[in-house]
């Protein structure tokens, strides 16, 4: 069991919050959920994958070496897609969103620097929602609920879903 103290908690909201506000703001305004209890589609994401994907990412999600740091061209090397990245730390459609139009699209800087292209018009929606749903169903479960909460805040904080904010739930 983890023990999570209540600065971790409140960091970890504070960081939450943020990206979900990103999420929430969204850029084409339609909410994507992935979903990963879909056999067909996770064997389109798997075969997706590792077409456009495992080249950067990793045959095993692992992502690149030293993937915090910039490299000698400036850009941050591809993050790993499991337990030990961040890709669990946000919201279905933000992960969407970034796969589609890119990094700098997401963020509103058509300056940032990324190795990470956009996939508009390479792969359709579908493909995209396939492979992010075949990397989701790889996570182990702790991962998994805490994607699912985050998905939850997005939700809320569109008046989406009732209940407690995430936030709450963490302070308790």
């Amino acid at each position: 069991m983890k023990r999570i103290t209540k600065t971790t908690c409140v960091a970890a909201a504070l960081i939450l919050v943020a990206g979900v506000v990103l999420a929430g703001r969204g850029i084409d305004d339609t909410l994507t959920r992935l979903d990963d209890g879909d056999p067909a589609l996770l064997a389109e994401g798997e075969a997706v994958y590792f077409a456009q994907c495992a080249a950067c990412h990793g045959e095993a999600l692992e992502g690149q070496a030293n993937w915090r740091e910039r490299n000698a061209s400036g850009l941050l090397p591809a993050p790993p897609h499991d337990a030990s990245g961040h890709t669990w730390h946000h919201a279905d459609d933000l992960l969407f969103e970034i796969v589609k139009y890119g990094p700098a699209a997401v963020m509103g800087d058509p300056k940032y620097a990324s190795a990470m292209p956009a996939y508009e018009g390479l792969l359709s929606d579908r493909e995209i929602i396939a492979v992010l749903s075949w990397i989701k169903s790889t996570w182990p479960e702790d991962e998994r609920g805490w994607q699912e909460e985050v998905n939850a805040a997005a939700l809320e904080q569109l008046g989406l879903n009732e209940g407690k904010s995430i936030l709450d739930r963490l302070l308790k």
